[in-house]
């Protein structure tokens, strides 16, 4: 789709109202992981340079449309203001007559960020009259928040109705980018590499991308489905047994498409799995069958070599989804060893998202990618084809 975006407007003196994503850990007042203020930040600098009045918006947890302290976003304001080199003014509603008389009283580049939207229990409901309040203080709407554009919100779509033009930022221009060119028409070979848990949430995705890709690399714990599936056992293993007819889809689509499908030849497994305290019991390495009282917890050795080997081959990379138990060091080799390899291929990476792009952050090599998604839901859902109502309804070229 052919959206406008920031450089296609005329922005000098106007208020633009901007739906960023600093939805942000925020631990005893401090931010944890700073990722999404840092994606925005090309947007607001392009904004301020152009002399706009820029009003940021986004909301933070899920406070369940009432005001809670918790869920406030001046500390992201404080962050911001130091990543900026600028004052950032916080208000502490997004809508009213305090919100109004500040808008107007802006001077051009200055910027401004409202309380979190979802202090109102119109923003996830997308109340028309809600949405009108917000846009009152805008000249220009701005999406660039991918991570809510799966969403009809009011601050991601029923804004829209209210202000003569919305375009798309930086941020959601790039996630349509690699995520939508450069996996439709890819350098090929096209090499997809799914984890994750379960079958169920990928479903659509592999159906998709299916159609696109020449091979296709399963980890993570839907790998036990797909086992079953083919007649094996998976011990204890996390699996989806009533989605073993789904998986049987998958894998004969692949045959007709001439898809290289590859699951897992040996996996580590471990007799006691505490996620909570971040331990494994017993460890050891099962080529084939899993035996019961054994659950899988990452990839073995030998599927690491292979997986390495086609991703070495590959011109463009997608990867959604770990590998096994990261999160836990003994079960974090399968999925590091795969950041590794794509890191250092010669190829366009795309990580689609949630989970897969703290993996590849810890794992040390998120620099040496193309691009990171900043959408968990919104990443899957785009690419398996359905329309993201905060993308469409944004203004056409």
């Amino acid at each position: 789709m052919a959206i406008k975006t920031i450089e296609d407007i005329e922005v000098t003196g106007k208020r633009v109202l901007v739906r960023v994503d600093f939805n942000v850990p925020v631990k005893n007042g401090a931010i944890t992981d700073d990722s999404r203020i840092i994606g925005a930040l090309p947007t607001i600098r392009h904004l301020v340079e152009k002399k706009a009045k820029v009003i940021l918006c986004s909301h933070l947890g899920r406070p369940k449309g009432e005001r809670n302290r918790e869920f406030t976003l001046q500390a992201v304001a404080l962050d911001l203001s130091t990543k900026l080199g600028a004052p950032v003014t916080f208000l502490d509603d997004c809508i009213g007559e305090q919100v109004e008389i500040a808008a107007r009283g802006m001077i051009d580049g200055q910027v401004m960020l409202l309380e979190n939207v979802r202090f109102h229990p119109g923003e996830e409901k997308n109340d028309p009259e809600f949405a009108k309040e917000l846009a009152k203080v805008a000249d220009i709407f701005v999406n660039d928040a991918f991570g809510t554009a799966h969403r009809a919100h009011a601050s991601t779509e029923g804004v829209t109705h209210h202000v003569k033009e919305s375009v798309a930022g930086y941020l959601i221009q790039k996630e349509l980018e690699y995520l939508g060119e450069k996996t439709a028409k890819p350098e090929r070979p096209f090499v997809v590499i799914l984890g994750g848990a379960k079958v169920s949430d990928k479903i659509s995705v592999i159906d998709a991308l299916l159609d696109k890709a020449d091979t296709v690399l399963i980890g993570g714990a839907m790998a036990y489905t797909f086992r079953l599936a083919l007649g094996g056992e998976v011990g204890d293993s996390l699996a989806e047994p009533d989605k073993i007819d789904t998986a049987k889809s998958a894998l004969e689509k692949a045959k007709e498409k001439g898809v290289e499908f590859l699951l897992p030849e040996d996996n580590i497994v471990c007799d006691k799995l505490d996620f909570k305290a971040g331990t494994l019991g017993e460890t050891k390495v099962v080529e084939g069958d899993i035996e019961k009282g054994w659950e899988g917890v990452d990839i073995g050795p030998k599927t690491v070599e292979r997986y390495k080997a086609e991703i070495a081959k590959a011109k463009t990379v997608l990867w959604n989804g770990p590998m096994g138990v990261f999160e836990i060091p003994e079960a974090a080799q399968g999925t590091f060893a795969v950041a590794q390899a794509v890191a250092e291929a010669d190829c366009v990476s795309i990580i689609g998202g949630g989970d897969s792009v703290t993996a590849i952050k810890r794992s040390g090599y998120s620099q040496s990618v193309s691009f990171m998604s900043t959408g968990g839901g919104a990443s899957l859902e785009f690419l398996e084809g359905k329309e993201l109502p905060g993308v469409a309804a944004l203004d056409r070229k």
